[in-house]
């Protein structure tokens, strides 16, 4: 039987001293406090699978290490990067400072896109995907494990987040079936067996403006890396060109997909109108009915 006068201690502490993010939903008081538990037995969990099991028992130096590591989640340091763990479409990644820590927002793009490559698989047989900004490769690989009939190239600016996705592809036995790659947006697929080559390219884009990400909550800004937020003067500045550049890579028939921040969807909608590339344009919208995910068809 676990020590309720500690849990009860420490939960105190974290109520009293520690306030989560709102696109962290499955953060709270007790989840952290259960996900650090865990892992200082030696068991390191995204903070979901931590509610399906009885916590563990913890010796004296496992309790010594649980208070190291609250102290650390007290001062700022996210929750994910002491775990190493974050789920996303129902996946545990392994995560850390070298890219962004998977949102349940992003899931809303990966659900959406995920269904339009299985009406592709159900007609053609096989589908190929780009991602860019593929950060810790959680889109790429939710996608590759949801869907095995298709093969998926990631590309990111960030070395680092590179290698991360390379790990998290072995962690979940993908690598044959996905290629990353660095390089800015497209670069590394500016080659003719890309061109009108891909059934579908998906994109979490940075999307804060400049201005805004000096605001940012210190979690994040100092915790996660700028690359993955900073979206220039007007925080649209990839997402312009992700809609100029995606054309010469689609089949025709083929989609686009990315998500966009509170605010932006109608813009971005009327950009992709103007476009004469683009057709059937899908906008799907969070629980408060704010769109953060755009689907697009090329002609």
């Amino acid at each position: 039987m676990i020590r309720t006068d500690l849990y009860n201690e420490l939960l105190d502490e974290i109520i009293n001293t520690r306030t989560y993010l709102l696109d962290k939903p499955e953060e709270s008081p007790e989840n952290a406090l259960r996900a650090l538990w865990f892992l200082a037995g030696g068991d390191p969990r995204a903070v979901e699978r931590c509610l399906e099991e009885d916590l563990p028992i913890l010796s004296e130096t496992s309790v010594n290490r649980l208070r190291n590591l609250l102290k650390k989640h007290i001062h700022g340091v996210p929750l994910a990067h002491l775990t190493g763990r974050q789920r996303f479409m129902d996946i545990e990644f392994l995560v850390g400072p070298e890219a962004l820590i998977p949102r349940k927002e992003t899931e809303i793009l990966g659900y959406a896109a995920l269904e339009k490559i299985r009406e592709t698989v159900a007609t053609g047989g096989f589908s190929n995907i780009i991602d860019l900004c593929t950060g810790s490769g959680n889109l790429a690989l939710a996608l590759a494990y949801h869907e095995p009939k298709c093969r998926i190239f990631g590309a990111d600016l960030s070395v680092d987040a590179i290698t991360l996705a390379q790990r998290n592809a072995v962690h979940l036995a993908l690598q044959d079936r996905l290629k990353f790659s660095v390089g800015d947006l497209f670069a590394p697929f500016a080659h003719d067996q890309y061109f009108g080559q891909i059934d579908m390219v998906v994109c979490n884009p940075p999307y804060i403006s400049s201005q805004k990400v000096t605001e940012m909550s210190a979690e994040v800004s100092n915790y996660e890396p700028r690359l993955a937020f900073d979206g220039g003067p007007f925080g649209l500045s990839i997402l312009v060109r992700l809609i100029a550049e995606a054309p010469q890579y689609l089949k025709k028939g083929g989609w686009l997909g990315f998500e966009v921040g509170l605010g932006q969807g109608n813009f971005i909608k009327k950009r992709l109108e103007r476009n004469n590339s683009y057709s059937d344009i899908q906008m799907f919208p969070d629980m408060a009915g704010n769109p953060r995910a755009v689907l697009a068809r090329c002609i």
